[in-house]
């Protein structure tokens, strides 16, 4: 890796880094509020929704006994992938998450190439949950007052107040973010057991239903759509768990992340595999598989089957709490994740600047809002399935960045074995190695999958824009945020614990680390 410094710049592998004022970091700080159960809260709280809606339309395309499988699959993928990550994390504790890690270990343009695939996920995915909330909303509403606003053609001021309620609630600091999720995902998860408790003693459980789809052409009872349709079952059965890996985003707002993120990782995975066989077979068998593949509501169907419609809006309400916490996990992600690449230069700064009060990244979560509210407008205008779209352009991004960060461990093996890992993966190469090829799997199947065309296109569009502009300027004003430190240093330098950034040991070095970062 060559390096040259110029006046007050470093240039490194085509990227020039270019020296900040004095008080640059100090108007970008965040704040430490949470230990291993708070980051367990927010992992819980991005995921959950997923246990609430979406995830079943992977039995409409492929059957129950397709999604179980589908399902399985997905859940070693995340357990192998969480591993890894946790890895990275514990040895590089920055905000940027798999934009870190990709930077590490394959420069700028891994960097903005992994780093861009978590915006997008975390974007959409913010945006999708927002979407199924204002149905919810839109029939508690309806159901206590007979007035909807969605039959007036006016969802999106549900969307737009939803994305304001959640903007304040995170602007308030990552102490509030983090009790919240605390508090939220508590409540999910014991709405989730009740469902299955009730469900379970309620005499309506009918498993046959779990094999109700009427089998095609070369299908079965339980693959009634045959082998193939588990591929495109599996982007589904990632709702189940989407969000958990945003765990190494919190690293400069946690205490002791080098311990405690991989400890919350695999507590979060466990806790997750459990409530989703509850959903996952309890569900479909109170309504039946085909009833269910189709609903926007699967787990406010699942109780009115056991209940009646009477008590509806009460029901909406109880299922509306899932997605709750998903809206506040998934705005605290994308937050966190402007914020790193803005903070090093790939974004424009002041989406990294953080209040003198709260520490809060602020113009990050609004621009994201804003992104997705616009995201919602347009999809609804051109086009119908409005949340299956943006769920789709959000797995898609998602994806992506697993197969990425999947690679990122294996050269940072090779390319960096001495640096310090507190917590290494038993899995160890072999691991990530399992989690890309599903990964790029899943990455397949959405590009062959014909619901998926309309994402792929947005995926792409946006990807063309943002390289283009990153091409032409973004990669000549870069700074050296710790992430991009740790990286040029070869892991010598860039611990966002030190009170001091260590900008100036590298242009005082003339270059040496960068030169010496591959060695």
């Amino acid at each position: 890796m060559s390096s040259q410094v110029v006046g007050e710049r470093i240039q490194v592998s085509g990227a020039t880094y270019t020296r900040t004022s004095a008080d640059f970091f100090k108007k970008r700080q965040l704040r430490r509020a949470a230990g291993a159960f708070g980051l367990w809260g927010l992992g819980i709280a991005a995921v959950v929704s997923g246990d609430f809606t979406g995830w079943n339309g992977g039995i409409g395309q492929a059957g129950w006994g397709g999604m179980l499988i589908a399902t399985v699959i997905v859940y070693g993928m995340y357990w192998c992938m969480l591993n890894s990550i946790a890895e990275m994390a514990s040895a590089m504790p920055h905000t940027g998450g798999a934009y870190s890690f990709a930077r590490a270990a394959m420069g700028p343009w891994g960097g903005i190439v992994t780093g861009l695939a978590e915006t997008i996920e975390y974007v959409m995915a913010n945006a999708t949950t927002v979407y199924f909330a204002s149905a919810y909303f839109d029939e508690i509403v309806r159901g206590l007052s007979g007035y909807s606003l969605d039959e007036h053609g006016l969802r999106w001021v549900w969307w737009l107040a939803i994305y304001a309620v959640f903007v304040a609630i995170n602007w308030l600091g990552a102490s509030t973010s983090f009790r919240f999720a605390e508090v939220i995902s508590i409540i999910s998860l014991a709405i989730i057991a009740i469902f299955g408790f009730v469900t379970v003693f309620s005499g309506k459980v009918n498993f046959t239903g779990l094999f109700d789809i009427s089998p095609a052409s070369g299908g079965s009872t339980f693959l009634p759509f045959g082998i193939g349709a588990i591929f495109f079952a599996m982007p589904f059965a990632m709702w189940l768990y989407l969000g958990i890996e945003q765990l190494p985003l919190s690293a400069e707002e946690a205490y002791d992340p080098e311990h405690n993120i991989p400890i919350a990782a695999r507590t979060c995975i466990v806790t997750l595999g459990i409530s989703s066989l509850v959903v996952l077979i309890l569900n479909p068998a109170i309504i039946g598989s085909k009833v269910l593949g189709s609903s926007d509501e699967p787990l406010l169907d699942g109780f009115r089957a056991v209940f009646s419609d009477q008590f509806a809006s009460l029901l909406a309400v109880v299922a509306l709490i899932g997605l709750l916490a998903s809206i506040q996990g998934a705005m605290y992600a994308y937050g966190r994740n402007l914020y790193s690449l803005s903070r090093a230069g790939y974004y424009p700064h002041f989406l990294s600047l953080t209040g003198t009060k709260h520490k809060t990244p602020y113009w990050g979560l609004i621009t994201g809002a804003l992104i997705g509210f616009v995201a919602l407008l347009l999809v609804n205008m051109f086009g119908d399935g409005v949340g299956s779209v943006v769920l789709n352009i959000s797995v898609w991004g998602a994806v992506l960045a697993y197969l990425l960060q999947m690679v990122s461990y294996i050269l940072l093996r090779k390319k960096l074995p001495d640096i310090e890992r507190p917590f290494i993966s038993k899995l160890g190469v072999a691991g990530a190695v399992f989690g890309g090829l599903v990964a790029l799997c899943i990455f397949i199947a959405t590009l062959l999958n014909p619901a998926y065309r309309m994402a792929v296109y947005v995926m792409v569009a946006i990807y063309v824009v943002i390289l283009a502009i990153f091409a032409l300027w973004g990669r000549k004003h870069l700074i050296l945020s710790p992430e991009e430190e740790f990286a040029i240093s070869g892991g010598e330098l860039g611990n966002p614990s030190d009170e001091e950034t260590d900008e100036a040991k590298i242009f005082a070095s003339n270059g040496s680390f960068a030169s010496g970062a591959t060695k």
